[in-house]
Parts: structure tokens; sequence; C-alpha cells
């Protein structure tokens, strides 16, 4: 993580306005941003918010935990996406579990909420490992192992 001269970290994870967004460092020693694209589930350039986002925390900006991430960012895919495959195939496990919930208007067990969990972090490693091998330059599939503190607190 890149740090500032008084020791804040400014490599992260955010919601930036019910986006996932992401500032990591980059080789040369600075930072760069990448934003959830919706329609793709791959990661678009966002260096243009990376002031607003480190420095100007507050309204509608959260940092998040790198398991927070992980798990905001396959809930958006799995809401926003569609398609064939394994992945695929997994969000609508998910999707199900959500939907039985619903429909028995409560909240999930903890074995559908730990399920859950789990596989949103298998999706996001079998998506970011094709986002990868397709190109994209903002796909990082260790997220998803990286320390990120409790999944329930951040």
């Amino acid at each position: 993580m890149t740090e500032a001269a008084d020791g804040l970290s400014l490599a992260g994870y955010y919601d930036y306005y019910d986006t996932p967004v992401k500032v990591v460092p980059t080789a040369e020693g600075g930072l760069t941003a990448w934003r959830l694209d919706r329609g793709t589930g791959g990661w678009q350039a966002a260096n243009d918010m990376i002031d607003e986002i480190v420095f100007a925390m507050g309204g509608e900006i959260f940092v998040r935990s790198a398991d927070r991430f992980v798990q905001r960012v396959e809930e958006e895919r799995g809401l926003s996406l569609k398609g064939d495959g394994p992945v695929y195939a997994l969000y609508e496990t998910v999707r199900a579990i959500e939907e039985q919930a619903i429909a028995e208007r409560r909240a999930y067990t903890p074995e559908e909420a730990a399920l859950v969990r789990g596989i949103r972090r298998r999706t996001f490693v079998m998506f970011e490992e094709q986002l990868r091998q397709a190109g994209d330059p903002g796909a990082d599939p260790t997220i998803a192992s990286a320390p990120g503190g409790d999944p329930e607190r951040s």
C-alpha cells in the first residue's frame, strides 16, 4: 500500500456512490483507481476519482475491507450480469438463496450467509481470472485471499 507522509494509507477498497472502486499502488510508486463496470463486470479506469475518494471521505464514500469489497463486487455482478458457464451458475445459486429468504421474509440463516460469502469469494476469483486472461488491467483475483478483516463489520 502507498502511504502519505503522515502514515495514512491511500490505497484501498471503497464504495463510491454505491459503486465498488479500488485504489491500488502502481509499479512507479503512484496510485491508480478502478471502478466496477456493471455492464461487463470488468474494471474501468477511474483515476479522476482518486483525490475525491482518498481525501474527501464522507458522504457517499465508504472504506471497505478486502473481504467486504469482494462481496460487494460479486453482489453487483450477480445482479447485473447474465450468461452461461460456471460463474453464472453460481450467481444463480446465490440468487435462489436470496429469493427464498425474501419469500419467507427473513434474514439469511448463518449457514446461508456463510454459503453466500463462500460462493462470492469463489466467483470473484473465477471472474477476475477470466478478466485477467482477457487482458483487463484492473483484474486482480488475489484480493479474495487478501487479509481484510471481519466481513460482517465493514
